[in-house]
């Protein structure tokens, strides 16, 4: 089993910043891509960038392009989400993920049942 637990959200406003921390624990070794994913109300869950913990390739949503990207620091097993230029439509609780992924690359950002494993989420609100 994986544990996954995000933290870093909160309020900000348009043209702001937030880093997303998602803290692994247990057999981290069941997966090898760990990703983000946001939901906003009314709306399904979407990818927004996934990375391959071993290879360090990332690929991101095209909403993320630009203004969000993704970091790790392995020895904590901790996985970062930077997102800059923040607009009201980022608003969204935003989610991590883990699952595994084969010959080099993760599942794709649309193959959300791929991932395995989710954290509880944490709230970003984006108003001025």
């Amino acid at each position: 089993q994986v544990q996954l637990v995000e933290s870093g959200g909160g309020s900000v406003q348009p043209g702001g910043s937030l880093r997303l921390s998602c803290a692994a624990s247990g057999d981290t070794a069941n997966y090898n891509c760990i990703a983000w994913f946001r939901q906003a109300p009314g709306n399904e869950r979407e990818g927004v960038i996934t990375r391959h913990i071993e290879n360090g390739r990332d690929w991101l949503a095209d909403s993320a392009k630009g203004r969000f990207s993704i970091s790790q620091d392995q020895a904590k097993n901790t996985v970062y989400l930077q997102m800059h230029m923040l607009k009201p439509e980022d608003t969204a609780i935003y989610y991590c993920a883990a699952g595994r992924g084969a010959a080099g690359y993760c599942p794709s950002l649309q193959r959300l049942n791929a991932y395995h494993y989710w954290g509880q989420g944490t709230q970003v609100s984006v108003s001025s």
